[in-house]
């Protein structure tokens, strides 16, 4: 948790501070206090108010770790997202509870966990603390903030994310179906696909589970398929993880393992799982091509914005043999896109309303006997 290794750290008026001279500070904290303080839907696992003591001074934040931060200054985020999913406006010296975590969003910011307690940003309105170190060009700057403290309990131990995060049990044997929404990128509509799709698995009678296993914590994917129908929606912050930037593979399986687990537990019949960001992106690439992803899941809704990154998908996921069911996604709001995404893949293109069309299942499962019936084949 502490390091006491000699660092010079450049403070506002550009002084060096020697950082030797300090070491943690642990003092108590006022229950009001936290309150009082906004605390992010990254943090609505936690009892914030069994906390105790903050801790200041030399310390290294852990991704997961609960801090009380003051805002400085406004900038891209200007309402931070409540637990509760109401998204409050904030003012500059709030004081706001987050989750150290690192950020992979190519639309918004890359942001990377602090080796201290200083001056940093809040890269992400569903609750992260981080450093800002990229940005998109249409991007305003990231909002400033400056911690107070680690929030720790009545031992003095950091309080982390990881601490109140479900347990992690053991899949049954017969698992439901789990039907996987990938995209080409962040923003090509695999959440929308997604929630349609459990809108028409709803439709069919079916009691249907969702899981988001990757991403940056936020709740408006999560309300989303809860509002589609969803019986139980979990995401990676239920499993512990404020972000899965940066996270290792083994991490990532236990994501899927735990969530669909427990949704398997709560008896439902199908499993909706969406995996954020692209291909490309790191974490996503190394799992979908993990076994343990691939003897999860039955099929594969992707999502693409446009016939050229659909064919480019669908072939890739097909090299990792992983088996695509349909293409969907933003490009189907073009008729002339749609005509060539389902020349270039041979795959059927389904849009809003197919998706949510209590016919769904059936089409699901027909798709899926006939790539087992391929396979064998081959």
């Amino acid at each position: 948790m502490t390091s006491h290794t000699s660092k010079l750290t450049a403070i506002s008026d550009g002084t060096l501070l020697d950082t030797r001279a300090i070491r943690p500070i642990v003092e108590p904290v006022a229950r009001k206090r936290l309150v009082k303080a906004k605390a992010a839907y990254t943090t609505r696992r936690v009892p914030i108010n069994e906390a105790s003591y903050l801790i200041s001074g030399d310390v290294i934040p852990k991704s997961g770790d609960l801090v009380l931060a003051r805002v400085d200054r406004l900038g891209q985020h200007c309402r931070i997202e409540l637990g509760n999913g109401r998204r409050a406006p904030l003012f500059p010296g709030d004081e706001i509870i987050l989750c150290y975590g690192n950020r992979y969003a190519p639309d918004q910011f890359e942001g990377e966990i602090p080796d201290n307690l200083g001056p940093c940003h809040m890269v992400a309105a569903g609750g992260i603390a981080a450093n800002a170190i990229s940005k998109h060009a249409g991007k305003k700057a990231a909002t400033r903030i400056t911690p107070i403290g680690l929030l720790a309990d009545v031992n003095g131990r950091p309080i982390n994310l990881a601490d109140s995060a479900l347990e992690p049990i053991t899949p049954g044997d017969e698992m439901p179906m789990i039907i996987a929404a990938v995209g080409t990128s962040m923003n090509a509509g695999k959440t929308t696909a997604a929630a349609y799709l459990i809108k028409g698995l709803v439709n069919a009678g079916l009691k249907v589970g969702a899981a988001k296993v990757t991403g940056t914590g936020a709740g408006g994917d999560v309300w989303l398929m809860t509002d589609a129908g969803a019986e139980l929606v979990f995401d990676f912050t239920d499993a512990g993880f404020a972000s899965t930037h940066r996270v290792s593979l083994r991490e990532l399986e236990s994501i899927v393992t735990t969530l669909t687990a427990h949704l398997q537990q709560a008896g439902v019949d199908v499993i909706v799982m969406e995996v954020a960001d692209g291909l490309f992106q790191e974490e996503t690439s190394a799992l979908l091509c993990s076994p343990v992803f691939r003897q999860a899941v039955d099929g594969i809704i992707f999502a693409a914005a446009d016939a050229m990154g659909a064919a480019t998908g669908v072939n890739w996921l097909y090299d990792h043999d992983l088996p695509v069911v349909a293409v969907s996604g933003k490009l189907t709001a073009s008729p002339l896109t749609v005509r060539e995404t389902q020349g270039a893949t041979g795959l059927p293109v389904m849009g809003l309303d197919q998706l949510s069309d209590p016919g769904i299942s059936e089409t699901i499962r027909q798709h899926l006997d006939s790539h087992l019936r391929s396979r064998q084949v081959g």
